[in-house]
């Protein structure tokens, strides 16, 4: 069974960088063909991708969010980052990370992680 976590700080100034780890179990990220995302829910609204990195290493980024977002990953701890920058009040939302088979809807999901940005 594979799980996601979802790990980071609960709360963000403005125009500070927000950071969040997924931590997966039972499932390499670097097994074929897997990828993996990150989406997250702003409060009352729909969910929105954000990004996500390939099983072999490539990175996709959602057009509109592309010049704040940054994903990366480490191999070795079986973990995928995203960081966020310049973020305001209306990145406040659930952030998820969740992992697709390759041309397939989202397969597994972490249970999501609120970041609320604020001063």
């Amino acid at each position: 069974q594979v799980q996601l976590q979802e790990s980071g700080p609960g709360l963000v100034k403005p125009s500070q960088t927000l950071s969040l780890i997924c931590i997966v179990s039972g499932g390499s990220i670097t097994t074929s063909s897997y990828v993996w995302n990150w989406i997250r829910q702003p409060p009352g609204k729909g969910l929105e991708w954000m990004g996500a990195i390939r099983y072999d290493g490539r990175i996709y980024y959602s057009p509109s969010l592309k010049s704040r977002t940054s994903i990366s990953r480490d191999t070795s701890k079986n973990q995928f980052s995203l960081q966020l920058s310049s973020v305001t009040p209306e990145d406040t939302a659930v952030y998820y990370c969740a992992r697709a088979p390759a041309g397939v809807g989202y397969e597994y999901w972490g249970q999501g992680t609120q970041v609320t940005v604020s001063s």
